[in-house]
């Protein structure tokens, strides 16, 4: 398979799990696309098929707290869709239409890992249009109290994330994901979601959390780990965080080529860089990795032979 060119699966699939937050079962069905036509949500449980649908973009981002909300003109909305994007982005699915029937896409085990079987069984298909990738040409950050997130020119992705709790048992991790050595699948896509125990409460209170469970997410007591079988890495509370940052820096439209920095970072930080870097003229460019492009490219200082991924 060629990495210049945009890809969308092979056939129908669908799956069914509750939400993180809202608690209400939803089911999923992913339908093939066609060039350029981007990662398409389609609430069929609007009456209106007018306005079922929602573009995964940045600029439709409507609410960040504890997960990235999307929402069309007519104030109909998907919520928690970063880690189904993370899987795209890992897959290399360019176009894909995701129907769903409640307003939560489900949260499976809290990870990305589900998303990427549900892909892998529908199998990938190449199609014949060239991959949009978005060249970072000049240092971009933005900060928000403590937390900063910065990006910088790169011929790879790649993305450092410092974390820093009070809470003993997360403390202070870094993780580091390059696409261009690390296995998506392996060494990402398995992070869970994760949360304090002394929270729960108070996050369903204000109608948070309500499908929180030890089979979704990671429950962190004062001292351990509550969930049976531990963690799945040593740094697993890191690489979510990898994880969801990566899924929102895909409603950029495109493949960004650019080394990320992170620190402290989340959901609304990520949202605010995407907007200052289209917002700055001279920040990036649009490459697509048609022939006559990659020439170009190839005749200069740049490289765009962009490697989401690697899957095995």
């Amino acid at each position: 398979m060629s990495y210049s060119l945009q890809c969308t699966i092979n056939d129908k699939v669908s799956a069914c799990g509750v939400g993180l937050h809202s608690g209400e079962n939803t089911t999923i069905n992913l339908l093939p696309a066609k060039a350029n036509t981007g990662i398409i949500f389609r609430r069929i449980d609007i009456a209106d098929k007018a306005k079922r649908e929602i573009k995964a973009d940045y600029k439709n981002v409507s609410n960040t707290v504890l997960c990235t909300t999307i929402s069309n003109e007519y104030g109909v909305s998907v919520s928690t869709i970063e880690h189904i994007m993370a899987a795209l982005w890992g897959c290399g699915i360019d176009n894909i239409i995701i129907e769903l029937d409640q307003q939560e896409l489900p949260i499976m085990d809290g990870s990305a890992e589900p998303f990427v079987f549900l892909i892998e069984c529908a199998g990938i298909k190449e199609l014949s249009a060239p991959r949009k990738i978005i060249e970072i040409l000049k240092e971009i950050t933005v900060t928000e109290g403590d937390a900063s997130l910065t990006v910088a020119p790169s011929s790879e992705f790649e993305i450092t994330l410092d974390i820093d709790f009070e809470n003993k048992v997360i403390a202070k991790q870094t993780s580091v994901f390059d696409a261009n050595s690390l296995s998506f699948k392996l060494d990402l896509a398995r992070a869970r979601t994760f949360g304090l125990v002394k929270d729960v409460e108070y996050l369903r209170s204000i109608g948070l959390a309500k499908g929180a469970s030890l089979d979704n997410a990671i429950a962190v007591s004062e001292d351990s780990v509550l969930n049976e079988h531990g963690l799945r890495y040593n740094d697993e509370f890191s690489k979510h965080k990898i994880l969801d940052s990566i899924g929102d820096f895909y409603l950029a439209g495109g493949f960004i080529q650019g080394k990320f920095h992170a620190n402290k970072s989340g959901h609304a930080l990520n949202n605010k860089l995407l907007h200052k870097i289209f917002a700055t003229k001279d920040a990036f460019r649009v490459v697509d990795n048609s022939l006559e492009q990659l020439i170009i490219i190839n005749n200069s200082t740049s490289n765009t032979s962009y490697q989401p991924y690697t899957i095995y």
